[in-house]
């Protein structure tokens, strides 16, 4: 059957060929298409799982009445302060009769219990310390300090019960007048009891445990008597947990500070203007977790944090950190949570304000009514207000108030700092230890990493492909790109393993002569050129052919470095006192870390030099025959060529290539991880290391409690990445396409 004739089904073979070709032509499309899909719908659905876990870090607060507790008896008594237990299910509130514990999820009483007997004396102060503690100040000038107890037992159907209990100290009689203002805590030497004993007068007794030489316990008791030169009288009192300071308010507006000198006595440091107000005095005071942070609240309702800090002499000085939203009328009353730096102040009129003390932030104020006590929950996710009517509740839903805008990107003053800083420290060895989540330091690490990696890998790749691609033989090019290529498969945990274990160290004895390589190397390979074309016999010249040069360049560059290094030696000798590492401390206060930015630009340099080497050597590969012959023929040399025709022709793709690489030492993780010393610093030394975003990701997040702040913050520091490298390979799309149309017209 000859080519033009018909099969039996009526097509030609060739039509039968063709029929089939576009069938398959049709499956091929519509599986790229798919792919392609694919791939983007999966790029979509990881951003947004992503999105999905970062949101709750900034939803907004929620706070939703619950349930009130009415006492359910002719109540005539005024809560001194309440409480309740770490899940809010038994409330206790204080009395002068007693305590009485209420079930709070169904508002029925659970038990009463008396306070000591009084000897006849009523309950004239109180104030608290601890989680669930509360001294008592009475009329005679005796203080009883007491505990909250809630014990959670499980019974046999394995359901959770708490029983409530008091447990009182013992009597401290610390005057003889009635106690209104007073201070109790608890230090590791014992405890810390203070009262104001006259308008300017505190007497203060230290209770302390000593060793006897046979080990036996011997309390101490210390007394002492201040009267403090202060303006008006004292209208506030609190002590920290460390028996280190104890700070007294006044009338006046003025906060006093009294430290423990050397010989064990208060004494007055220092006297502070604190009020929010001229003429406002000084109603209320309370230390957030880990008695760091001091609160002060005025009679012109005013609210503000201060720190004890160095100051630029030396000297440790009180600093106002923050100032809070204000209430119309004087606060009268603080609380803190045991979990974190929240806390909430009331005013005289009933107006209640949550806050948070590392951002300064106010986060609501909620009018309670009449209270008497008020009490942030332990968790920090509930209010108690306490009347004679009863107990009103709500819940406030608001699991990561350390988290803002602000405390993601902009300086914080964190408590033991000098001053507001970027700060990532995750987690701590104390209980009372608040994380810090700034990502600032994480995304400067991630930058500075990529920086010197493209300072490295970016003008070795691009030189190199210059040279493969225009003056290289075809057969050297075809043994020389394929090597290059294959480092693009080194792991990059085992080029981060070579770099933090062998590379390192050798790098630290051999630094003076790596900075010298810029320098000599060139002039080496310069110098061995001269004197190849003019000292070398012509015929030792001809025998190299051009584009082979390389096997003259290789030695060359050899040498050239062990001179480097050499030369690095002496001058560290004679220049440098004969160790780098401790001029570069003396001279520029500048500390070298063995695993330092100099080490993974290298390292990460290493994986970057073959994705640009091998795009850039393509693009480069690829400019039109047509364009270099005419350059070539109308005079100019072939650098002339390269450089003016040859290079601005391929400067889309090499433009890609350099895009790519920024991208690929942007998402680096284990070089970096293994290279540097991963900590949050922000310096743009080439001698210490850094933290990137990646690497925190992955040092972090198998640790990270599911669902917590800190697993939340990971996945933000992964959004993040993903948007920085969506915006460059963006934009270097973009310049790509504007690059493309400018010499597709040539």
């Amino acid at each position: 059957m000859s080519n033009g004739q018909k099969n039996e089904g009526g097509l030609s073979r060739e039509g039968g060929v063709l029929s089939r070709r576009l069938k398959f032509d049709r499956w091929a499309s519509h599986a790229v298409t798919l792919g392609g899909v694919t791939i983007i719908a999966s790029i979509m659905a990881i951003l947004l799982v992503i999105v999905a876990e970062v949101y709750p870090l900034f939803k907004k607060l929620s706070v939703d009445p619950e349930a009130s507790v009415d006492f359910g008896f002719q109540n005539v008594e005024k809560p001194l302060a309440i409480s309740s237990d770490e899940y809010q299910e038994v409330g206790a509130v204080v009395f002068p009769s007693g305590a009485r514990f209420h079930f709070l999820q169904d508002a029925r009483p659970s038990k009463s219990i008396e306070l000591p007997d009084l000897s006849g004396a009523t309950i004239t102060g109180v104030t608290s310390y601890g989680k669930t503690g509360y001294a008592l100040g009475l009329s005679d000038g005796r203080i009883l300090p007491l505990e909250l107890e809630f014990s959670a037992t499980y019974g046999d159907d394995g359901k959770r019960h708490v029983e409530p209990g008091v447990a009182p100290g013992e009597f401290l009689r610390i005057g003889k007048n009635p106690i209104r203002i007073l201070t109790h805590t608890i230090t590791e030497d014992g405890a810390i009891t203070a009262a104001v004993t006259g308008p300017k007068e505190i007497s203060l007794v230290t209770a302390q445990e000593s060793k006897s030489l046979i080990g036996d316990s011997v309390p101490e008791k210390m007394e002492q008597s201040l009267t403090l030169p202060v303006e008006g009288e004292i209208t506030a009192l609190l002590a920290d947990d460390r028996g280190e300071d104890i700070f007294a308010g006044t009338s006046a507006g003025n906060v006093i500070r009294l430290n423990r000198n050397n010989d064990g006595q208060m004494v007055v440091a220092e006297s502070t203007a604190a009020s929010s107000r001229s003429g406002a005095g000084i109603s209320a005071l309370g230390f957030l977790l880990g008695d760091r942070t001091l609160i002060v609240g005025d009679t012109a309702g005013g609210v503000s944090s201060w720190q004890v800090v160095k100051s630029q002499d030396g000297e440790k000085r009180l600093a106002r950190i923050y100032e809070f939203q204000r209430h119309n009328t004087a606060v009268k009353a603080f609380s803190k949570s045991a979990r974190n730096k929240s806390f909430i102040t009331a005013g005289e009129s009933g107006d209640v304000a949550l806050h948070y003390g590392t951002t300064g932030v106010t986060f609501l104020t909620l009018k309670t009514g009449e209270y008497s006590a008020i009490s942030l929950t332990p968790k920090g996710d509930g209010i108690l207000a306490g009347s004679v009517k009863g107990i009103n509740r709500w819940h406030v839903d608001n699991p990561h108030p350390e988290v803002t805008f602000k405390s993601l990107f902009t300086p914080l003053w964190y408590e033991g700092y000098d001053k507001p800083d970027y700060v990532w420290q995750s987690t701590g060895g104390t209980d009372d230890f608040e994380g810090k989540f700034s990502l600032t330091p994480l995304i400067y690490g991630t930058l500075k990493g990529t920086f010197y990696a493209m300072v490295f890998a970016a003008p070795l790749a691009l030189l190199a492909a210059l040279y493969t691609s225009q003056f290289m033989r075809p057969s050297m090019r075809g043994i020389v790109k394929p090597t290059v290529e294959i480092m693009a498969a080194l792991p990059s945990v085992v080029l981060g393993f070579i770099a933090g274990l062998w590379l390192a160290p050798v790098m630290e004895k051999v630094a003076p002569g790596i900075f010298m390589m810029p320098v000599v190397v060139p002039a080496f390979v310069l110098a061995t050129f001269l004197a190849w074309r003019k000292l070398a016999p012509e015929k030792a010249r001809h025998k190299l052919a051009s584009g082979m040069e390389i096997w003259l360049l290789i030695p060359a560059v050899f040498v050239a470095g062990f001179v480097a290094i050499w030369l690095g030696m002496g001058f560290e000798s004679v220049a440098l006192a004969g160790d780098y590492r401790q001029w570069l401390v003396s001279a520029m206060g500048i500390t070298f870390d063995q695993r330092n930015s100099l080490v993974v630009g290298f390292a990460m340099g290493f994986a970057v030099i073959p994705i640009i080497f091998t795009i850039a050597e393509d693009s480069l590969s690829n400019v039109p025959r047509h364009l270099t012959a005419g350059s070539l023929a109308l005079g100019a040399t072939p650098w002339q060529t390269a450089l003016r025709v040859v290079l601005p022709a391929a400067s889309p793709g090499i433009f890609s290539a350099m895009m790519i690489g920024f991208g690929r030492a942007v998402g680096e993780t284990m070089i970096v991880l293994m290279a540097t010393g991963n900590t949050p610093v922000m310096d743009m030394s080439l001698f210490n290391g850094f933290r990137a975003l990646s690497a925190n990701i992955a040092v972090e997040l198998p640790e990270a409690p599911e669902q917590g702040t800190l697993y939340r913050t990971l996945f933000l520091a992964a959004l993040l990445l993903f948007i920085m490298t969506f915006l460059v390979n963006t934009a270097a799309e973009l310049i790509r396409l504007k690059l493309r149309k400018k010499y597709s017209e040539i």
